[in-house]
C-alpha cells in the first residue's frame, strides 16, 4: 500500500510539471531523492519514462476535435488541415527520433545527475524570462497553427531535442522557448508543444518497455499495479494542469515559471553540496 501510494505522488508530480516548463524528468530525479519506490533500477528506469503516458493520454483526450484527422457523420470527411499539421509535428519529432532515441542510453548516463538537472532548470529559467522581456513590445508572426511552416517545426524540434538529452530542461519548455524565439505566439507555441509530445513521449516509453523486457525483466502485480496508478493518477492532473495553462497564457506570460526554475535549481546544488 506504501508504494501504491508513492506512485501516486509520482504520478501527481508528472501530471503537473510535464505540460509546465518546469521539467517533469528534474522534478521526478529530485522526488526519488526523498520519495523513493521499493523498485528494481531497471523498473525505476522504465517507470520514470512509461508514466508519461497517462499525461499524453490527457492530450488526446483534450484536444481530440484538433487531432484526429476523421470526421464522420452525414458521410466521412478527411480534414486536409490535421494531416497537414501531423506532417509538421513529425518533422519536428524527427531531431528527438534520429538523434535522441538511438543515443538515450548515452545521454541518460552522461548527463542524468543532479548537476545537468539544476544547471538547465537555471539556464532555461534565464531564457524565459529574456524572451519575454524581450516579446514584450513585439507582435508574435505566427499566431495560428496553420502558420506553423516546415522549416519552422523543424527548428522547433531540435530544441525539443536538446529537452531529450539535457534533463532539467524540459520538453515542453525547450519547444516553448524555442517557438517563442522563433516569433510564435504563446498559445500556439503551447499547443505545438502538447501535440509534438504524442509521437515524442509514446515512442520513448515503447522503447523503454521494449528494453526492459529485452533485459528479461517481467512485471510482477505490484510492478503493474504501481505503473497503472502513476499513469492513471498523471492523466488525471495533467487534465487539470493543461487547462490551466492555456487559460492562464492568454493574460500572463511564462515569466514566473522562469524565476521558479532558477530558485529550484539554486536550491538544487545547495542541497546536493550540503550532502557531499
Amino acid at each position: 500500500m506504501v508504494e501504491i501510494l508513492k506512485a501516486v505522488l509520482f504520478g501527481i508530480v508528472e501530471g503537473i510539471t510535464e505540460w509546465l516548463p518546469i521539467s517533469s524528468t528534474g522534478h521526478m530525479i529530485l522526488l526519488n531523492e526523498f520519495v523513493t519506490l521499493d523498485v528494481s533500477p531497471e523498473f525505476w528506469e522504465m517507470f520514470l519514462v512509461v508514466i508519461q503516458l497517462g499525461a499524453i493520454l490527457a492530450v488526446v483526450v483534450l484536444f481530440w476535435n484538433q487531432i484526429f484527422p476523421f470526421q464522420f457523420g452525414g458521410g466521412s470527411i478527411i480534414r486536409k488541415d490535421v494531416f497537414a499539421m501531423w506532417g509538421k509535428i513529425i518533422v519536428g519529432c524527427l531531431p528527438a527520433a534520429v538523434i535522441g532515441l538511438p543515443f538515450d542510453d548515452l545521454f541518460e548516463e552522461l548527463f542524468y545527475n543532479y548537476v545537468t538537472v539544476a544547471v538547465m532548470l537555471i539556464l532555461f529559467g534565464v531564457a524565459f524570462i529574456r524572451i519575454e522581456n524581450r516579446n514584450k513590445n513585439v507582435k508574435p508572426k505566427v499566431k495560428e497553427l496553420s502558420q506553423i511552416t516546415i522549416p519552422l517545426a523543424l527548428a522547433i524540434g531540435v530544441f525539443q531535442l536538446v529537452a531529450g538529452i539535457f534533463p532539467g530542461t524540459s520538453r515542453s519548455g525547450a519547444t516553448i522557448v524555442g517557438a517563442l524565439l522563433l516569433g510564435v505566439s504563446r498559445t500556439v507555441a503551447a499547443e505545438f508543444t502538447f501535440f509534438m509530445a504524442i509521437p515524442v513521449m509514446a515512442g520513448a516509453s515503447l522503447l523503454k518497455i521494449a528494453k526492459y523486457l529485452l533485459k528479461g525483466m517481467a512485471l510482477g502485480g505490484m510492478e503493474w499495479a504501481i505503473l497503472l496508478t502513476g499513469c492513471a493518477v498523471a492523466f488525471v492532473v495533467s487534465m487539470l494542469v493543461i487547462k490551466f495553462l492555456m487559460g492562464y497564457i492568454r493574460k500572463h506570460d511564462f515569466k514566473v515559471f522562469g524565476w521558479y526554475r532558477i530558485v529550484l535549481g539554486i536550491l538544487v546544488l545547495g542541497y546536493f553540496a550540503f550532502l557531499e
